[in-house]
C-alpha cells in the first residue's frame, strides 16, 4: 500500500464528508493505493455516524472510535499503530490542510529520501490570539531541539515513512513535537514543505491559551527526557553532589571560624547559633534529596505499561 492517511478528529461532522470526497479524487488521479484511518476521539456531535456512512461504500475507510476524549496525541499514535502505507500522511479534519499537498509529499519522502516532511503554513487564516503564540512557540522549539530548518512544528499536515510512526511514541500532548520525537529516535532527515492553509469552513477553533503554555512544558519534559530520561543520575547526582560539597565546606568553614576565634582569644558564638550552619546543613540535605532522586530514577524504568492504553469502543 503507498499512502496512510491518518485524520485525528473531535466534532467535525459537517467537514468530513467533503474532506474524504477531496482524498479520494487526489487519491484516484495520481493512482495510490491507499487507507483513510478517522480517530474520533470521543466526539459528542455525530462524526462517528458519518465515518460508518462512508466506510459503508469505501472499503479504503477505516476508524477508530474512543469513548471518550483522550486528546490528539493518542488518537495519532492509535492512527500510528493500524497504519499500513509505505508513506504515512497526518491532517486535520477541518478542511484547513489540503489533499492537494498529498502527492508532492509522497514524492519528499520516496524519491528525496525524507525521513519526515512538516509542512508549513507561511500563510495563515488564523487570529492573532493563535498566530503570535504560534510563532513564539516555534522560535523556542527551533532553538530546544536543534532542528532549524521547520518553521512550524505543529503543523498538522505532515508526511512520514512507515517506520519512522512505528519506533516512536507519541504520548500525552506530544504530537507538537513529532519531528523532534524523531529526531531523537535516530531518524535526522527531516524537511519542510510551504503547504496552503485554508480558512476553517465549519465549527470553530480548539486552540486556547492552555494549549500554549502546555506546549512549553512538555517541550522543556521532552528536552528534558532526551538529555537525562536514559541517566537521570547525571543531572540529579551532579547537582546534588555539588550542594552537598557546598554544604560540607560551608559547615567546615563555620566550625573553623569559630576554632580560629578560640585561638586568638575573641569571643565566639555557638555553631548552632549561626545561621550559616543551618543554611549549611539543609544544603547538604538537600544534596542528599538529589542524589537519592536520581539513584531511585535510575533504578525506575522510564516508560509506563499503561502509557498508551486507551478504552477504543469500535474499529472499522
Amino acid at each position: 500500500m503507498d499512502i496512510s492517511v491518518v485524520i485525528p478528529l473531535f466534532n467535525e461532522e459537517e467537514s468530513l464528508p467533503e474532506l474524504h470526497a477531496w482524498i479520494k479524487k487526489v487519491m484516484e488521479e495520481h493512482n495510490f493505493s491507499y487507507e483513510v484511518i478517522f480517530v474520533n476521539d470521543g466526539s459528542t456531535d455525530k462524526s462517528w455516524e458519518v465515518i460508518e456512512n462512508i466506510a459503508k461504500d469505501n472499503k479504503e475507510v477505516k476508524g477508530i472510535k474512543f469513548r471518550r476524549n483522550y486528546g490528539k496525541s493518542p488518537a495519532l499514535f492509535c492512527g500510528f499503530e493500524k497504519a499500513e502505507g509505505d508513506v504515512v500522511i497526518t491532517m486535520d479534519a477541518d478542511l484547513q490542510d489540503s489533499p492537494d499537498e498529498i502527492p508532492e509529499l509522497y514524492r519528499m519522502i520516496t524519491q528525496d529520501g525524507y525521513d519526515l516532511v512538516s509542512g508549513y503554513k507561511k500563510k495563515r487564516y488564523d487570529p492573532l490570539s493563535k498566530t503570535i503564540p504560534t510563532k513564539l512557540f516555534n522560535a523556542t522549539a527551533r532553538k530546544v531541539s536543534g532542528i532549524h530548518n521547520l518553521h512550524d512544528f505543529n503543523c498538522g499536515l505532515k508526511a512520514y515513512k512507515k517506520d519512522v510512526v512505528k519506533h516512536i511514541e507519541v504520548y500525552g500532548e506530544m504530537h507538537r513535537y513529532i519531528p523532534y520525537l524523531a529526531k531523537n529516535a535516530g531518524f535526522t532527515k527531516i524537511g519542510e514543505k510551504v503547504v496552503h492553509h485554508q480558512a476553517r469552513k465549519y465549527g470553530k477553533t480548539k486552540f486556547g491559551l492552555n494549549r500554549f503554555v502546555n506546549g512549553y512544558l512538555d517541550l522543556l519534559s521532552l528536552w528534558f527526557l532526551s538529555k537525562y530520561g536514559v541517566q537521570p543520575m547525571h543531572v540529579f547526582g551532579f547537582l546534588g553532589s555539588i550542594m552537598f560539597i557546598i554544604g560540607v565546606v560551608a559547615a567546615f568553614c563555620v566550625g573553623l571560624f569559630k576554632l580560629l576565634a578560640m585561638w586568638n582569644g575573641h569571643s565566639y558564638i555557638k555553631v548552632t547559633e549561626s545561621p550559616y550552619f543551618y543554611i549549611s546543613l539543609t544544603m547538604m540535605i538537600l544534596g542528599t534529596q538529589l542524589f537519592v532522586a536520581g539513584f531511585l530514577g535510575e533504578l525506575i524504568t522510564r516508560s509506563s505499561q499503561e502509557r498508551n492504553k486507551y478504552e477504543i469502543e469500535k474499529t472499522i
